[in-house]
């Protein structure tokens, strides 16, 4: 087995160019024009980078700039649908701008988000991207004086930090108002309260009530986490209340909603007359013998902005809008839209 080749140096390239070691730099850097290199020595150097497959050393470019070109993203989820898709997006955003993307996984944990966070900024990441579970802005005030922060889908409130999140109270209130005017009995099913997409999908359950005329029955009111058990879980204690299923039940994530399917399936009711919306979309759904309602959030907004934000923060530039709402629309499956 013949030994793994040993990586060119830049001082050995040079060497093998017959420049110096600054004169190669200054090629592979794309900085020849600048320091009036010729033509003929911008050649001589490519040729001898390509006939060595040299690579330039990340670490080392990372000292010269002060810049690791790492970016960190904290989401609570790798397995929920919309923040993978969200993350999908970013990471396409951080390869076409030379950076790559480390992503790490909460579960909504706020001692492991911390550990997490804190592991990132160690390693020299130039900038955060977060959906927090935290509720308590300090800790984030102190990263962000560490290194730039932006948060995503959620914020934690008196941060003050730049946050790009989804307008779903307002998407909420116009599917709940459909579907309330079908059905007299409507439950919510939600995750942790704490969270400020939490806040704002159940005021706009109730707004959606409100505006249907419907009123709001507190024992139809279920909370827990955003784990598909949870909706499993809040779904029986709803049969166990009533003694049957609700007429119609809102979901305020996809993975809640998975619980709820799952109940339904196994207690043979995927064809009982519910009527069944959901914060956050899949495909899948397309596929289900029961119509569900969805929301679906602009994912590829979510970290086009976040990306935007964060890269004036890593430029030291004035970020003036420091709060982006982004619209959301539905996804009409029943007779309702």
């Amino acid at each position: 087995m013949s030994a793994p080749r040993k990586r060119l140096t830049i001082v050995e390239l040079a060497r093998l160019a017959g420049v110096s070691s600054t004169t190669a730099s200054f090629v592979l850097n794309g900085r020849a024009d600048q320091h009036r290199i010729s033509q003929e020595t911008r050649e001589k150097v490519l040729r001898v980078a390509k006939e060595h497959q040299f690579r330039p050393s990340h670490l080392a470019r990372a000292l010269r700039s002060n810049r690791s070109g790492t970016l960190g993203l904290i989401i609570p989820d790798l397995t929920n649908s919309g923040f993978s898709a969200t993350a999908r997006e970013l990471e396409k955003l951080c390869r076409a701008n030379g950076y790559q993307l480390l992503i790490a996984s909460s579960d909504d944990d706020p001692e492991q988000e911390k550990a997490m966070v804190t592991s990132l900024v160690e390693r020299k990441v130039d900038g955060l991207v977060t959906a927090s579970g935290m509720t308590d802005g300090s800790f984030y005030r102190d990263i962000a004086s560490q290194c730039p922060v932006v948060q995503m889908d959620r914020y934690t409130t008196g941060s003050a930090l730049p946050h790009v999140v989804t307008n779903g109270e307002q998407a909420t209130a116009s599917l709940v108002e459909a579907m309330a005017a079908q059905c007299s009995e409507l439950a919510y099913i939600g995750g942790l309260l704490k969270l400020s997409p939490s806040h704002h999908r159940l005021a706009g359950f109730r707004e959606g009530l409100r505006r249907a005329g419907v009123q709001e029955q507190e024992q139809l009111i279920c909370h827990r986490d955003f784990q598909p058990e949870s909706g499993y879980v809040l779904m029986a204690q709803l049969k166990e209340k009533l003694g049957r299923l609700p007429e119609g039940v809102f979901c305020a994530s996809f993975s809640l909603l998975q619980g709820v399917l799952r109940y339904l399936k196994e207690h043979d009711a995927l064809d009982a007359d519910i009527r069944l919306g959901s914060f956050d979309d899949h495909e899948l759904l397309d596929c289900m013998p029961v119509a569900v309602d969805s929301i679906i959030q602009d994912c590829q907004g979510l970290a086009a902005h976040s990306f935007e934000l964060l890269s004036r923060l890593i430029d030291g530039k004035d970020v003036e809008e420091r709060q982006v709402i982004l619209p959301a629309h539905i996804h009409w499956r029943s007779t309702l839209g």
